[in-house]
């Protein structure tokens, strides 16, 4: 195993905030920029390394607020970098506004890749209005209405479809499932979800461990890299946006991609998503998402090389 701290920091290690699931809740968003602002050293927080973990949207009420917020950070805090990962949810809301990219096969329609999964069609209503031929799955299911009601796993009602869309068609205008979202929504929010990574990587961050800091890489994905597949080859699917795949696991697994492959253990990289609906800090493996998109839960972040958790709910000294 390859030694992180053989060479250690020799400037002041740059500030990296990884931010989770926000869901469409603004006043959770706004209040946790503002703790991570009082928290954080000015200058520090003035040139930090900002990573939103994705799912922006869906669940809660604002998404279109939310979105209008992340768009503001470039232009109001242009000294920090602001990095905005795409979650499942948001590839599901790309690709029903028609933004997803395009499949790498220029003769490959989106239609080929239902087969899969269509014994689930009827249960989970899918989309078929205006444009729905040639529409991502998850496009069809994000804007499709589910046919049962509540949803045992969250012990929730479904608000719409599959993926809770309800509220995010509200935030602009339209109710659920209505192809008029596509009109309703800005140009400016159709880039900012057409441009939206699904892999983030740093060559070179800083993190506090109790054998003091130490150096080594980061890799920040929605839900996870899967355990035993090459690295490096999900890193190329990624990085390439390969939308021919009608379930990106990196983006939506589960149990699959919770642990850190063995080979980033050898070569320490921290991996650090959000998706779980659980906040779990082990070695170099972050999962920053307590809130899951439950209005009673927080939005949370961790910031390194500190390895404070910070959430919106924190109440902070005067």
């Amino acid at each position: 195993m390859s030694d992180p701290r053989s060479e250690p920091p020799t400037a002041k290690p740059r500030v990296v905030c990884c931010i989770g699931d926000i869901h469409g809740y603004i006043n959770k968003l706004q209040s946790l920029w503002s703790n991570l602002e009082s928290l954080i050293d000015p200058q520090d927080f003035k040139t930090a390394l900002i990573i939103f973990l994705g799912d922006y949207c869906d669940r809660g009420p604002h998404t279109r607020q939310v979105i209008d917020f992340l768009l503001s950070l470039p232009s109001t805090y242009p000294d920090q970098t602001h990095v905005f990962l795409s979650g499942n949810h948001d590839l599901a809301f790309a690709a029903f506004v028609r933004v997803l990219p395009r499949p790498l096969d220029e003769g490959f329609e989106f239609s080929e890749a239902w087969k899969e999964y269509e014994g689930n069609k009827e249960r989970e209503g899918w989309f078929e209005g205006n444009g729905y031929e040639d529409m991502h799955l998850q496009g069809r299911r994000w804007g499709g209405t589910i046919k049962v009601r509540f949803n045992e796993a969250k012990g929730t009602e479904y608000k719409g479809s599959i993926y809770d869309a309800g509220p995010t068609f509200e935030s602009y205008g339209v109710p659920h499932g209505s192809a008029d979202l596509v009109k309703a929504v800005p140009d400016e929010h159709k880039k900012f979800l057409a441009d939206l990574v699904w892999v983030h990587e740093e060559d070179d961050v800083c993190m506090e461990t109790e054998n003091g800091l130490i150096r080594c890489k980061l890799i920040a994905v929605h839900a996870g890299l899967e355990r035993n597949k090459n690295v490096e080859e999900q890193l190329n699917f990624l990085r390439a946006r390969d939308t021919r795949v009608p379930k990106v696991e990196a983006l939506s697994g589960r149990k699959n991609v919770r642990d850190i492959p063995k080979e980033l253990i050898e070569n320490p990289t921290i991996v650090v998503s959000g998706h779980h609906a659980k906040l779990h800090v082990e070695g170099l493996r972050l999962i920053i998402d307590e809130g899951g998109g439950l209005e009673e839960k927080p939005v949370a972040a961790i910031v390194l090389p500190s390895m404070k958790i910070v959430r919106d709910t924190d109440v902070l000294a005067k």
